[in-house]
Parts: structure tokens; C-alpha cells; sequence
């Protein structure tokens, strides 16, 4: 199969090798050509790891690398695609005039699937036309190669010929999968996710624990596997407070984003890509400031 991945960042990525570790052929398409270039390094390093650990089924990294390429043009990457997936900034403005461009350039049996995490299914595929039934949302979790969920979201449109393709897609990636039958913002994980996130950030504004503590009680105390602040610099907190406005339209107050992170993003402080973000980070990736800020 032929996957076209639109969107070079660290979602995009990550999903273009679950693609090709699974042995599908992948074009990874970004304006930028140096995105491009930086996720076939990421890759390298990710299936380095992997392979260390002797995780990619007895294939070598430049092996699963060898199925991956990437372009700038989204007509150039559609070309006789089986499967699509846009991968790029949260905004609805952003993901109609790349869904424009699909729909023209991409065969009219390809399987097309968006990774938003929140955004409603039904109003992306509104730039589809009469084609909107192709279009499921595929939200893939971070780090896509190593989170086993991914979250199929049923828009007004989306027939079930395309939910029951999505399944056996993602199914055939070594993915487990749940339907999101009701096209809400949030879905069933993000609308989780942001809340526990946002009473995090409300417990630092009041002095409650720092940010090292309050991610250490939820990790040991309720077992989550990373805390919810320092996911959030994993993520990108411009990222957390596009999707919290979001919410907050939605769903009403109880999403609407705190002064501590607003004034973060304002600062460039957006988390582990900045450097800088609750927590300091090293050129390694690592934290370098246990307590945050």
C-alpha cells in the first residue's frame, strides 16, 4: 500500500514509520523541505532504538527507511495513494485547503483520514463536497509508535465502508482501535485528557505542588504512564491551548485555558520543541530543571 502522511512534525513523523515499519511505502509531504529532512532523522534515531531492542521484526532501520521519502508538493505525494493522512497544525482554515488539494490530486478510492485530536470531523470534510463520506478522523496518540490506541471519530458524513476500512488499516499497523460514533470536539480522549491537564496547571497557580510533584503523584498515585504537565511539553502547550479554545467553545467554561498558560505560549515557551515550556530542556530532549516553573 502507498500512505501519503501530509505534515512533517512530530505526529506526522511518528505515523509515517508506524506506516512503513507495517511495510506499507510512505511519502511524508511538508511546504517545508527541512521538516522533511528532520523527520527522516528523527525516524533514523526512533528505528535505531527500535532495533536495539530488536523491535522491527528482523529488518534493519535503513530497510524500513528505504520505503520512506518526502516531497513539497501534496499533488506529488496523493499520486496513486491507497491511504491518506493529514497530520498538520490544529486549525480548520489549515485542514480545508489541504483537504482541497487531496481531493483534487489523490484517486477517488483512497482511503482519506484526518489526526485531529478535537477538531469536528463533520466541518473538515464540509471541504470535501460530495466526496466528505471518505473522510474519518485517525487520531493517533504521542508517540505513535509506541501508543497501541487509535481513536477512529465518525463524522455526519463518513460512510461505514470507510469506518470499516480505517479499522483494518490501523488495525494492520499493530493498532488497537475504538470508534468515536458521536462527531463531539474532544472525542472520547482528548475531552479527558485536556481536563486533567488544565487542573494540573490550575493546582501550580495556586501553589498546590510544583510541577515536578504534581506529575509524580499522578504518575505513581494514579498510575499514568507519563504526567499530565510534562505530556503537555511533549505535545507542544501552543498545541494544548489551540485545542482548550476549542473545547472551550464547545463544551463551555470549565475547558477555558489559565493565564499560566496563555502567558507560556505568549513567552514561546511551548515545551520540548522551544527547549523551554513548564519544564527546561536539554539539546537531548531531557529535562534539565526537575522542579519546572
Amino acid at each position: 500500500m502507498k500512505v501519503a502522511v501530509i505534515g512533517a512534525g512530530t505526529m506526522g513523523s511518528g505515523i509515517a514509520q508506524v506506516c512503513a515499519m507495517a511495510g506499507h511505502v510512505v511519502v511524508v509531504v511538508d511546504s517545508d523541505p527541512t521538516k522533511g529532512d528532520l523527520a527522516l532523522e528523527s525516524m533514523k534515531s526512533s528505528l535505531a532504538k527500535l532495533a536495539s531492542k530488536d523491535r522491527l521484526g528482523g529488518e534493519l532501520p535503513d530497510q524500513v527507511l528505504g520505503r520512506v521519502s518526502t516531497v513539497t508538493s501534496i499533488t506529488a505525494a496523493c499520486e496513486g495513494t491507497d491511504v491518506v493522512i493529514e497530520t498538520v497544525v490544529e486549525r480548520l482554515e489549515v485542514k480545508h485547503e489541504v483537504f482541497r488539494e487531496v481531493i483534487a490530486a489523490a484517486p477517488s478510492g483512497a482511503l482519506l483520514g484526518t489526526n485531529t485530536s478535537q477538531l469536528s470531523i463533520t466541518r473538515i470534510a464540509s471541504a470535501l463536497g460530495d466526496q466528505g463520506g471518505r473522510l474519518v478522523g485517525m487520531h493517533f496518540f504521542n508517540p505513535p509508535v509506541l501508543m497501541r490506541l487509535v481513536e477512529l471519530v465518525v463524522g455526519l458524513q463518513t460512510t461505514e465502508e470507510t469506518v470499516t476500512r480505517a479499522e483494518a488499516f490501523a488495525q494492520g499497523l499493530g493498532k488497537e482501535t475504538v470508534v468515536c460514533r458521536k462527531d463531539s470536539p474532544g472525542f472520547m480522549t482528548s475531552r479527558v485528557s485536556a481536563i486533567v491537564r488544565l487542573e494540573c496547571l490550575k493546582m501550580v497557580e495556586e501553589g498546590v505542588g510544583t510541577p515536578a510533584d504534581i506529575d509524580k503523584a499522578l504518575r505513581l498515585g494514579l498510575n499514568f504512564p507519563m504526567g499530565p504537565l510534562e505530556l503537555g511539553d511533549f505535545n507542544g502547550l501552543d498545541t494544548y491551548l489551540h485545542a482548550l479554545e476549542a473545547l472551550e467553545v464547545a463544551h463551555g467554561e470549565r475547558f477555558r485555558p489559565t493565564v499560566t498558560l496563555r502567558n507560556l505560549v505568549a513567552a514561546g515557551r511551548l515545551g520540548r520543541k522551544t527547549g523551554w515550556g513548564i519544564y527546561r530542556y536539554g539539546a537531548d530532549g531531557a529535562k534539565v530543571e526537575e522542579h519546572g516553573a
